[in-house]
C-alpha cells in the first residue's frame, strides 16, 4: 500500500499563500503520477493538480489554474502544492494520492490518508 503524509495546511486570509507537502513512505514516488485532491464540507472530493510520473507534465483543475503549482523534490521524495491567491472557496481538506490522475483526469477511488486542513477566512 502506497502511504503518504500530507502537511502544511492552516488558516490563511483571502489572498494569502500556503505550501502543502506530500511525502511518500516506503516507495519512490518518481515512478507515479501524484495528484492533489480536496474535499470541502458537504461536497464531493475533487482533483486539483496532477504531476505525471517523472514530473513529465502537470495538469490542473480550472478552478485553480494560474494560482496553484504542483512540483516534485525527488531527493525528499515529496510533492508540493504551492497555493497562491487563496479564496474562501479553496477551504477544504487536501489529500494526495498516487496513480489517481493523468492528463486531464482525476479519479476519486480507494482509501485516503488523513489529509491536511486548509481554511481561507478573514
Amino acid at each position: 500500500q502506497l502511504q503518504f503524509v500530507e502537511s502544511g495546511g492552516g488558516l490563511v486570509q483571502p489572498g494569502g499563500s500556503l505550501r502543502l507537502s506530500c511525502t511518500a513512505h516506503g516507495f519512490t514516488l518518481d515512478y507515479y503520477a501524484i495528484g492533489w485532491f480536496r474535499q470541502a464540507p458537504g461536497k464531493e472530493r475533487e482533483g486539483v493538480a496532477c504531476s505525471l510520473s517523472r514530473g513529465l507534465n502537470t495538469n490542473y483543475a480550472d478552478s485553480v489554474k494560474g494560482r496553484f503549482t504542483i512540483t516534485r523534490d525527488n531527493a525528499a521524495n515529496t510533492v508540493y502544492l504551492q497555493m497562491n491567491s487563496l479564496k474562501p472557496g479553496d477551504t477544504a481538506v487536501y489529500y494526495c494520492a498516487a496513480d489517481r490522475c493523468g492528463s486531464g483526469w482525476f479519479l476519486d477511488t480507494g482509501s485516503w490518508g488523513q489529509g491536511t486542513q486548509v481554511t481561507v477566512s478573514s
